[in-house]
């Protein structure tokens, strides 16, 4: 396996990291669209498993992450406005210069959390630009509560400002998310059983802030748009997907939020539809204690998305 680093640069002028980890003649790439408050390289061990199976990897850093914050902005920050239709087309963007680099070879996209947003729409407005889906720790229609969300963060960007995070936002995602696995050790036990993991979070610099209130708006705004079912009958009725999540995840409703993705899917009439929940797992699968399991289970969904455009 051989790590090539290099810049994308936006319709809109930004730079984006990106991280690929090559192997010769691939028999697939796997895209990877990581969450908020972390970056791509923490994908690495998932890379070199995939790269032992034969799969090239990419993940880039979203705009406002790890190492595509742009000179003078605060981490977190995406835009001042349209954030989060620029970091859709930031993946199209990447998407679009992976295939140029890798003619003819076929595109799997796996999106994490916020990633996973960002990769719902993409499934509707640019599904050519993979073979096939996969959701982690995702959600399907937002639950009432949302609503509320976005008056929080309208009322937040007045007082702090659309550039700042708010403190109360943070409380009552990042926070609440907590509160199911009192007592806590740290703020972050909700990403993970493994104390290990969670204390590699808390310790890299590049993980673990508060995004911009317009963030929030922004991406809670979108929600509403990515759940229509309008927009989800647009997913190409064959395109093959692949839910998993932990059982006891806060952002998917504990697995209920995915299941109601799940079902969403199956009311569109799209065909091959996965659901996988692991009992006990919580945010972060692929750094879970059965982190080996849950790998495994999407390579081997990986090859069978594969051998079958063969």
């Amino acid at each position: 396996m051989k790590a090539v680093d290099f810049t994308f640069q936006t319709v809109d002028g930004a730079n984006l990291f990106v991280r690929g980890w090559l192997v010769d003649q691939p028999k697939a790439i796997v895209q990877v669209l990581h969450g908020m408050a972390e970056h791509g390289a923490r994908y690495e061990r998932l890379a070199q498993a995939l790269a032992t199976a034969g799969y090239s990897a990419y993940a880039h850093d979203h705009r406002g992450h790890g190492r595509s914050i742009a000179e003078g902005m605060p981490p977190g920050h995406m835009a001042d406005n349209d954030g989060w239709n620029r970091i859709v087309e930031d993946a199209h963007g990447v998407n679009r210069e992976i295939a140029k680099r890798h003619p003819r070879v076929p595109i799997i996209v796996l999106g994490h959390s916020m990633g996973s947003f960002v990769l719902q729409q993409l499934l509707f407005e640019h599904p050519a630009d993979m073979i096939a889906a996969a959701l982690s720790s995702s959600n399907g229609k937002p639950p009432p509560i949302a609503a509320l969300g976005k008056v929080v963060a309208r009322i937040e960007r007045v007082r702090v400002g659309k550039r700042k995070p708010s403190p109360i936002l943070q409380r009552l995602t990042f926070g609440e998310y907590n509160k199911a696995f009192a007592p806590t050790r740290t703020e972050f036990d909700w990403l993970s059983r493994d104390p290990d993991e969670v204390d590699k979070y808390v310790a890299d610099p590049l993980c673990g802030f508060a995004v911009s209130t317009q963030v929030w708006i922004d991406m809670l705004g979108a929600l509403d748009r990515i759940a229509n079912p309008s927009n989800v009958a647009k997913v190409p009725k064959d395109k093959p997907l692949y839910l998993f999540a932990g059982d006891r995840d806060p952002v998917g409703d504990f697995g209920k939020g995915m299941k109601r993705l799940h079902d969403a899917y199956k009311r569109a009439a799209i065909f091959d539809v996965r659901l996988k929940l692991y009992p006990e797992g919580r945010h972060e699968m692929l750094n879970e204690t059965n982190r080996q399991e849950v790998t495994k289970d999407f390579i081997a969904w990986c090859d069978e998305i594969v051998a079958a455009q063969s």
